[in-house]
């Protein structure tokens, strides 16, 4: 080989070593540059760690929470299967009572039909004792009326008793005697002319008095008929 091939060769090589060293170059700063973007990814992932972890702490607490609620609807679900079967037994026990009671409203209701006729009936007995007990207090009035009539009566009647008795009496008395004196004729014409007087007096009284009684039995009759 002579100097010019082998330095063509050289040549060649130097520029494939430039040009080799150039694409190291370039691979170092892509290197550089993709070590860059690892490092950043390297702090981005850590920081996606970090957030992960806090993240993670986060849904471990919701996830207690959860647990928690999820036992508290548990036993609160058992109070309402509980509550629900009391209100089945209550709503059990309503129908009973309300079948008990619709019962009872009949029996109320006949009851109270029954009252209505007895207060019916009632009424018309009022009415009838009110129209008894207005006629027997007419008949009560009409019984003190007449009462005081014939208390009235009695009064008049024992007045007329007495006035006859004393004062009727004793003009007849003397005519009787009188006339008695008349019939022995022991007595001389001056005595039987004086028992003529006497005779007379007597029978003037006594006309007197009947007529007097006779006045009072008739104003007795004008008042017992203005009382009626």
């Amino acid at each position: 080989m002579d100097i010019a091939e082998e330095a063509g060769n050289l040549f060649l090589a130097n520029q494939e070593i430039v040009f080799q060293g150039e694409e190291i170059e370039k691979r170092e700063a892509e290197l550089a540059l993709a070590k860059q973007e690892l490092m950043a990814q390297k702090k981005e992932k850590r920081k996606r760690a970090a957030e992960l972890v806090i993240a993670n702490r986060e849904l471990i607490f919701q996830n207690e929470q959860k647990q928690k609620r999820a036992d508290e609807l548990v036993i609160a679900n058992k109070e309402l299967f509980y509550q629900q079967g009391e209100k089945e037994k209550r709503a059990r026990e309503l129908l009973v009572a309300n079948r008990k009671l619709s019962a009872q409203c009949r029996y109320m209701e006949q009851c109270a039909a029954k009252l209505h006729l007895a207060n019916r009936h009632l009424v018309h007995q009022n009415k009838e004792k009110e129209k008894q007990a207005t006629e027997l207090l007419i008949a009560n009035g009409e019984l003190k009326k007449a009462e005081e009539h014939q208390k009235h009566h009695i009064a008049v009647m024992s007045e007329m008793m007495f006035i006859i008795s004393h004062k009727l009496r004793q003009p007849v008395s003397q005519i009787l005697g009188l006339t008695s004196m008349l019939i022995s004729e022991t007595n001389a014409i001056s005595d039987t002319k004086e028992m003529t007087v006497l005779i007379r007096e007597a029978a003037e009284f006594l006309d007197s008095f009947t007529r007097e009684l006779t006045t009072f039995i008739h104003l007795q009759e004008i008042q017992a008929n203005s009382e009626d």
